[in-house]
């Protein structure tokens, strides 16, 4: 880990007031907390601002749970953070993704819902070429609103640099498996 968990000691109100945006005080503790909000208790002011932004993307979007965690998996594929994308399995699959959609969304191929699929590639010409093309951009908005284009697109961002926060830090998961 190049940063490490906020130790213990110096937790204070204001990591707890950042964290609880996220989840209630009583879980914002340095024991509950797990590895990257820990760590990411370094900065308040930053964990504040971060996490109420990925609230709303994740509790408060206009996509389906379903579409959400299909972004943030594939985005956690492409930026190659095993960590992510361990942790948002178990909410792909409450989303109601089995376990060969997960895997169709690993590799990024053999997706049967046509949106699903636009979505899929739409995350990977973000990441590609930061900008979906205008071909798939068509087979979303005729199925999306203008408020679920941007939720995707702001989805996609938001855990793009939650995963290259993750890997630049350095901050394993919580087995220590890295």
């Amino acid at each position: 880990m190049r940063l490490t968990p906020l130790p213990a000691e110096e937790w204070n109100d204001d990591v707890v007031r950042a964290l609880s945006v996220l989840m209630p005080p009583e879980r914002a503790q340095p024991d509950r907390a797990g590895n990257m909000l820990g760590t990411f208790a370094r900065h308040p002011r930053l964990t504040k601002a971060y996490l109420t932004f990925n609230v709303h993307l994740l509790m408060n979007s206009t996509l389906s749970q379903r579409i959400t965690e299909t972004i943030v998996l594939r985005t956690a594929v492409r930026r190659g953070s095993r960590y992510l994308w361990e942790h948002h399995v178990p909410l792909g699959k409450r989303a109601g993704l089995t376990d060969n959609e997960l895997e169709a969304v690993r590799v990024g191929s053999g997706i049967a819902d046509p949106l699903e699929a636009s979505v899929v590639a739409a995350v990977d010409e973000l990441h590609d070429r930061t900008a979906i093309t205008d071909a798939t951009w068509g087979e979303l908005a005729a199925r999306l609103n203008d408020q679920q284009l941007m939720d995707l697109v702001f989805t996609a961002g938001c855990y793009s640099l939650l995963a290259m926060a993750i890997e630049s830090f350095g901050i394993e998961d919580e087995g220590g498996d890295g």
